[in-house]
C-alpha cells in the first residue's frame, strides 16, 4: 500500500518503474486444485473501504463508524509487514466486527528479487514454490489466531516489479500459485493486492489462469470510487463480488476526533468471515 510496507517515495518510485451480502461460492479462480471442497458461503462486502498501516484501536474504529466505510484491511502478518500491529488482536476482531465493520485480510509476503529497493523476504526462481507454501500455512495460522475463519479470503500484497523481466515473472508466478494452492488446501479464499501497471496486471493478463488468485485488488490511483468503469482488463474478468480498487492514497481524515491517514477502497469482494 502506500506507504504500509515501502516508503512513499519508494512505492511512487517502484511504481513508476515497473510502467454485505453472503454468496456461496463466488471469487474462486480456476484451478485444479480445489474441485472436492466443500466450502463456506463467501461474505461479500459491497461498498467503501479503508485500509492502513496499522490497525487503529478500538475506540478510533469505533468512532468511525459513522457509515462512510464499512469494512476495513488490516496486516496479518509477512516478513515485509511495515507496521507492529499492537492493536491486532483476536480480541480486537471480535470487538470491531461486532461494531459492524468488515475486514480484509491482508499478508505481506516474500518480493520479486527484481523489485526495487530491498525487502526482508524475496522470492527467486529456486525457492519461489517452496516458499509460496510456507508463506501461504503462516498467513492461514495468523489468520486463524485471529478468528478469521475458514471461507475468509486472504490477500497477497505483491509490490511493483518489473514484469517485462521474464525469468523474474515466471519465478512470481510460481509463488503465487504455490501460496495460492496451500490456502485453498486449507479453505481460504484467495486474493491479491497489485498495481495495474505490474503486478496486478501479470495476474490478470497470464495465460495460464491455474491456481492463481479468484479476487484482484488493484492499485490506480485515478480518485474513482469505482470497480468498473476503470478496470482495465477484459469485462468478463473478476466478476461476481471479486474486484476492489484502490482509488486513493495517503489521505489524512478525521472523523469522530481520531485522525487516520488512509487508503482509500472501491470493495466488491470477499471479506473475513468472523464471529
Amino acid at each position: 500500500m502506500s506507504s504500509h510496507r515501502m516508503s512513499k517515495k519508494g512505492r511512487y518510485i517502484a511504481w513508476a518503474t515497473a510502467g454485505a451480502a453472503v454468496v456461496a461460492g463466488a471469487g474462486i479462480a480456476a484451478t485444479t486444485s480445489m474441485a472436492a471442497t466443500t466450502w463456506p458461503a463467501q461474505r461479500t462486502f459491497t461498498g467503501r473501504a479503508f485500509d492502513t498501516c496499522a490497525a487503529p484501536s478500538l475506540t478510533a474504529m469505533k468512532a468511525w463508524h459513522t457509515g462512510f466505510y464499512g469494512a476495513a484491511a488490516v496486516y496479518i502478518g509477512g516478513k515485509n509487514r511495515g507496521c507492529s500491529q499492537p492493536n491486532l488482536t483476536a480480541s480486537w476482531v471480535k470487538s470491531v466486527s461486532t461494531l459492524g465493520w468488515k475486514l480484509i485480510p491482508l499478508y505481506v509476503g516474500a518480493q520479486p528479487s527484481c523489485q526495487t529497493g530491498s525487502n526482508p523476504e524475496k522470492l527467486t526462481a529456486t525457492n519461489a514454490a517452496s516458499l509460496g507454501a510456507t508463506d501461504a500455512a503462516d498467513a492461514v495460522a495468523k489468520a486463524s489466531a485471529l478468528g478469521m475463519k475458514a471461507g475468509s479470503p486472504i490477500y497477497l500484497d505483491m509490490e511493483s516489479y518489473d514484469i517485462t523481466n521474464a525469468a523474474c515473472n515466471k519465478a512470481t508466478l510460481t509463488y503465487v500459485r504455490a501460496f495460492d494452492k496451500a490456502l485453498h488446501a486449507k479453505t481460504y479464499r484467495t486474493g491479491f493486492y497489485g498495481f495495474t501497471s505490474s503486478s496486478a496486471k501479470a495476474i490478470a493478463t497470464a495465460t495460464d489462469k491455474t491456481d492463481l488468485p479468484g479476487n484482484l485488488w488493484y492499485a490506480l490511483w485515478d480518485k474513482v470510487n469505482t470497480t468498473t468503469s476503470d478496470w482495465p482488463w477484459g469485462s468478463t474478468q473478476f466478476t461476481s463480488h471479486s474486484r476492489a480498487h484502490q482509488y486513493m492514497v495517503n489521505s489524512k481524515e478525521t472523523i469522530g476526533g481520531y485522525t487516520i491517514t488512509v487508503d482509500r477502497d472501491a470493495w466488491d469482494a470477499p471479506v473475513a468471515i468472523t464471529g
